[in-house]
């Protein structure tokens, strides 16, 4: 089956929306990280990072690149709790304060300039042109290939592979259920925000995973139309569990949903949460299994590594496991017996290559094997149709599987795999 998908993205669209975090609030504040401990190399760097958070420390997402900035510098000599050498800015909104926010930090004498979402890539693209002598770098960005600014750039995790393992920790515990007689209907639900690349990279990714122990397990994907809303959260996870859905995954950024699930299962239903950014075993003791995690300091210190030693740093640079870039939080309590078994063979098969995460002999398209899918990577005006950036078209597909995060860092699998039905899906 031969498939073709022309990405077109809106720019004044990303202004508004975002792949990866958006609906920050419009106040800004500059701020230290919180306090780290003495520094690997006894001595500071003479370098200035600034970092925009759409959110803040109430933010799982936002806490995982505050996190790992403030463990980069610390491996580098850079004093993260030093204004001077750090500056964070928190609750910059996905709109011209992002600019704002970007020239505020180039004129305090930033260096290199970070954004955490894939919404404040046009104000920091904006910013870029305009201070060549500074490099920005958007995280879950998908311009920096094709913009030719040498200023600017892209870098993201491989998320689709803690995602899959994250999945074979919920397939464990449906087979258990299953195999008890607890459950007949391997049906499992999942939490996503918007009907992204992002989040449909994601979601695949999670049930190839639980297939891998449950062929016969499907899902449903309820979504939220927001990165952070707890209550929306944790309404489409008790939607999703009316539904009959016995495990819960999510592509959000809020406790709400393994907060509800957790509820639920208190009250009597047979129900458990994979969740997202952080471990969520505090909101959800017993219904909580584990969390796909970012290791975001993997992808930080590398960039500032090339940037401080005057190498070229990648337009786009994706990384994995392999790197230690990606992880799962700790098990919980009600996993099935054999799964950090299955878990530690899962991340061996990821990191040599044996096992491909989207390989395509594992999912239909139609009932078709999927054998070629080309995506242009051009930036296009969705209101005018007029092409932003050009970029090339690629066959995604080669050795048997969809090659995601090779032609640029930004998930593109947006492939609606059988098996999978989103309930409410207005993209």
């Amino acid at each position: 089956m031969k498939k073709k998908k022309i990405l077109a993205l809106l720019l004044t669209l990303a202004m508004a929306l975002s792949l990866t975090a958006c609906g920050g609030q419009e106040e800004t504040s500059d701020t230290p990280a919180d306090e780290g401990g003495e520094t690997s190399q006894g001595e500071t760097a003479d370098i200035k990072v600034g970092l925009i958070c759409v959110h803040d420390q109430n933010s799982g997402y936002d806490v995982a690149h505050i996190d790992g900035l403030t463990a980069a510098c610390e491996a580098l000599g850079i004093d993260p709790t030093d204004t001077n050498q750090v500056v964070f800015k928190y609750n910059v909104a996905e709109n011209q304060a992002c600019y704002d926010a970007a020239v505020d930090l180039a004129e305090q004498g930033c260096d290199i300039i970070f954004s955490d979402s894939y919404g404040h890539q046009p104000y920091m693209l904006q910013a870029a042109r305009e201070y060549e002598d500074i490099t920005f770098v958007s995280c879950t960005g998908d311009q920096a290939g094709v913009s030719g600014l040498d200023n600017f750039k892209n870098i993201f995790p491989y998320t689709y592979e803690s995602r899959y393992v994250s999945g074979v920790v919920a397939g464990m515990k449906l087979k258990e259920l299953m195999d008890a007689g607890t459950v007949t209907d391997p049906k499992v639900g999942y939490v996503g925000a918007y009907p992204y690349a992002e989040v449909v990279c994601g979601y695949t990714a999670f049930l190839l995973g639980i297939q891998s122990i449950v062929p016969e397990a499907y899902m449903e994907v309820q979504y939220t139309n927001s990165w952070f809303d707890l209550a929306g959260e944790a309404e489409a996870a008790n939607t999703l569990m009316a539904r009959g859905c016995v495990i819960i995954g999510q592509h959000a950024d809020s406790t709400g949903a393994p907060s509800a699930v957790q509820d639920a299962q208190e009250k009597g239903t047979v129900a458990y949460s994979v969740g997202y950014n952080i471990d969520m075993l505090s909101v959800a003791p017993t219904a909580a299994l584990t969390s796909a995690q970012n290791n975001w300091s993997v992808l930080y210190q590398a960039t500032l590594e090339k940037f401080m030693a005057g190498e070229e740093i990648p337009a786009d640079y994706a990384t994995g496991h392999a790197n230690n870039a990606v992880m799962i939080s700790t098990l919980g309590e009600s996993c099935a017996e054999g799964t950090q078994e299955a878990v530690d063979a899962a991340w061996a098969a990821i990191d040599d290559g044996s096992l491909k995460v989207f390989d395509t002999s594992k999912f239909t398209v139609g009932g078709q094997t999927v054998t070629e899918y080309e995506v242009n990577f051009s930036i296009i005006d969705f209101e005018s149709g007029d092409v932003v950036f050009e970029g090339p078209t690629e066959n995604v597909i080669s050795d048997g599987a969809f090659q995601e995060s090779v032609y640029r860092s930004a998930p593109y699998f947006d492939l609606r795999i059988d098996g999978i039905t989103e309930l409410n899906n207005n993209g």
